[in-house]
C-alpha cells in the first residue's frame, strides 16, 4: 500500500479521491492548507505528493520548492489553468509529473503508478504484481511474459515454475522442493518430470540463460531484479 498526500484547497476533491484510490491499494493523506500539509509530510512516510498550484497564502510551486529544500518525494503538481509555462516552471522546480484540471481520476492514478516505477521501480512492480528483470518481465496475477518484449506462450506449471525461481533469485531449489512447490498443478510430478519442465521452459526462455543448473542438488534462478 502507497501512502499519497494530497495539498489542496479544495476539500471536496479529497473525500473523492480517498475512496476511488482504495480501489488501486493506495491510501490518500490529505491536506487543504498548505502549510498543514508540510508539516504532515514531515511527521508521515509518504510515498508521493499531490500538489495543487493554486493554494491560499502559499502557491503550489513555493510549496514545491520548499519541498526539494529537505526532501526526493515524488510530487505531481494540478492546476486549473494547465499553461505550458506553470508545466516548466513546476518540473524545473523538481517536480515529477504535472496534470491539468479537470482530470479523470484514472490518470491520476495511471500517473502516480508511472512515476513511482520511476522512482522506486522494484517497489512498486511488485505492489503491482510484476517481476521485472533485464530482459524479461513476469506479471504475477495474469501469467503474461515477456523475453526481450515478445510475449512468450508458457503452460501453467512453466509460468509457476518460472515464478518459483524468479521469487527468490541465487536461491538453490532441490528437485523435491520443487515438486513439492508444484504438486497442487501437476499431482503426477515427478524427479525426471522436473527435469523436463525446467529444460522446456529454458526453450521458451532463449536467448536469456537464467536458469542454472546446480549439480547434484537443482536449479537455480540467475538474473538479477531492476532496481
Amino acid at each position: 500500500m502507497f501512502h499519497i498526500l494530497l495539498i489542496d484547497d479544495d476539500e471536496r476533491l479529497g473525500t473523492l479521491l480517498a475512496e476511488y484510490f482504495l480501489r488501486y491499494d493506495l491510501i490518500l493523506l490529505s491536506e487543504i492548507n498548505p502549510v498543514a500539509g508540510l508539516n504532515r509530510l514531515q511527521k508521515e512516510s509518504v510515498d508521493l505528493v499531490i500538489l495543487d498550484v493554486m493554494l491560499p497564502e502559499m502557491d503550489g510551486f513555493e510549496v514545491c520548492r520548499t519541498i526539494r529544500k529537505s526532501s526526493n518525494v515524488p510530487i505531481l503538481m494540478l492546476t486549473a489553468r494547465g499553461e505550458v509555462m506553470d508545466r516548466i516552471v513546476g518540473l524545473e522546480l523538481g517536480a515529477d509529473d504535472y496534470l491539468a484540471k479537470p482530470f479523470e481520476p484514472r490518470e491520476l492514478v495511471a500517473r502516480i503508478h508511472n512515476v513511482l516505477k520511476r522512482v522506486q521501480p522494484v517497489e512498486i512492480n511488485r505492489e503491482l504484481g510484476h517481476l521485472i528483470f533485464k530482459g524479461l518481465k513476469i506479471d504475477k496475477n495474469s501469467h503474461d511474459v515477456w523475453v526481450n518484449e515478445q510475449e512468450m506462450a508458457l503452460t501453467g506449471k512453466e509460468h509457476a515454475l518460472l515464478l518459483l525461481l524468479a521469487e527468490s533469485p541465487d536461491k538453490k531449489f532441490s528437485r523435491d522442493e520443487i515438486m513439492n512447490a508444484l504438486s497442487g498443478i501437476d499431482s503426477e510430478l515427478f524427479s525426471r518430470s522436473v527435469d523436463i519442465l525446467v529444460s522446456r521452459l529454458r526453450q521458451k526462455l532463449k536467448p536469456l540463460k537464467c536458469i542454472q543448473t546446480v549439480w547434484g542438488s537443482g536449479y537455480r534462478f540467475l538474473l538479477e531484479e531492476i532496481s
